[in-house]
């Protein structure tokens, strides 16, 4: 059976470091209020002249190197991301040409925050249908641009990032010993779309709009929803919780990830967390996750890892996979 395995994680953040200390000045905020309330103590800021584009290239270098991998022996590219540099053309094609890829296929997919795991489960089913031998998988975002900077409820949450992982085929058993990714889940729901939201678009506005949300009601839903999907992903795969040995959360706020480990009755010992240092990254928040623990040495092989999102559509997933 073909599995799709992590072959190598690397990422990018933007040089500029933004502290809470930044909004005191502009905002009725402080340091104090928006640790306590989101876990969020700084975040990265791209500069006036990077796109997401570039970000997302010096991601995809930093995995192609800690795969041991060229551009030409990738197969296809996936971006997931909700702040694309242009209408079109995708993302995804301006990577693979900065990549010097001239081969292959492209294209982006977006999700808002759960779309990092809407793109593995893609990249998942391509290696497995024999479409992609390998395929490099990156989150980008510079959410920075679309910000209101007078709503502190919205402003003080959301930094700039890009993480990319590189999966490649590999034969496994079927079993849930394999390596690789187990299982997935992926759900949406339009009816609550107007609980996190961008009030512009081409076909509405004409602008790109500012981000919207009504923060009690996401935190609500995405403690339920994302310790459902994680649970179901889990049963697919032929896993139970006491079997996991990191969950890799979607990095919004680190309130929602004590409750989803909670619900989950998983150990915060168990739980990979940036929040602190990235803030919100969207779609790049799970593979800025990954690269930064693997990084560290945190995974071993053999390990079971669960990453799961939740995002505007509202749209949330899961992935299992084993190290």
């Amino acid at each position: 059976m073909r599995r799709a395995i992590v072959r190598g994680t690397g990422h990018y953040l933007p040089e500029r470091v933004v502290e809470n200390s930044w909004f005191e000045d502009k905002l009725d905020t402080s340091d104090e209020w928006i640790r306590a309330r989101t876990g969020i103590e700084r975040r990265h800021f791209a500069a006036d002249d990077q796109r997401t584009s570039d970000l997302g290239i010096l991601a995809a270098q930093a995995a192609l190197a800690d795969a041991g991998l060229e551009p030409g022996q990738i197969d296809a590219v996936i971006v997931a991301t909700s702040t694309p540099d242009l209408t079109f053309p995708s993302v995804a094609t301006m990577v693979q040409a900065g990549l010097g890829m001239r081969h292959g296929f492209a294209y982006d997919l977006q999700a808002v925050c759960a779309g990092f795991v809407y793109a593995l489960a893609n990249a998942d089913a391509m290696i497995r249908a024999g479409l992609a031998q390998r395929v490099l998988v990156i989150g980008a975002e510079i959410f920075s641009r679309i910000m209101d900077w007078t709503d502190r409820g919205t402003c003080v949450l959301f930094g700039d990032g890009a993480g990319a992982l590189v999966l490649e085929a590999a034969e496994g058993q079927g079993s849930s010993a394999d390596r690789g990714i187990l299982a997935t889940d992926l759900n949406s729901d339009g009816q609550y779309r107007d609980l996190l939201y961008v009030d512009g678009g081409v076909a509405s506005t004409g602008t790109a709009g500012h981000l919207r949300m009504q923060g009690n009601l996401v935190f609500r839903h995405a403690v339920e929803k994302l310790a459902d999907t994680a649970h179901r992903a889990l049963d697919r795969a032929g896993l139970d919780a006491d079997q996991v040995d990191w969950l890799v959360p979607h990095q919004a706020n680190l309130r929602i990830i004590e409750a989803t480990a909670k619900r989950m009755r998983l150990p915060m010992e168990k739980v990979v967390l940036t929040v602190a240092d990235h803030g919100n990254t969207s779609a790049a928040s799970i593979p800025l996750a990954l690269s930064v623990a693997n990084a560290q040495g945190r995974f071993k092989p053999g390990d079971v890892l669960v990453a799961e999102a939740i995002g505007g559509g509202l749209a949330w997933g899961s992935v299992v996979l084993r190290w």
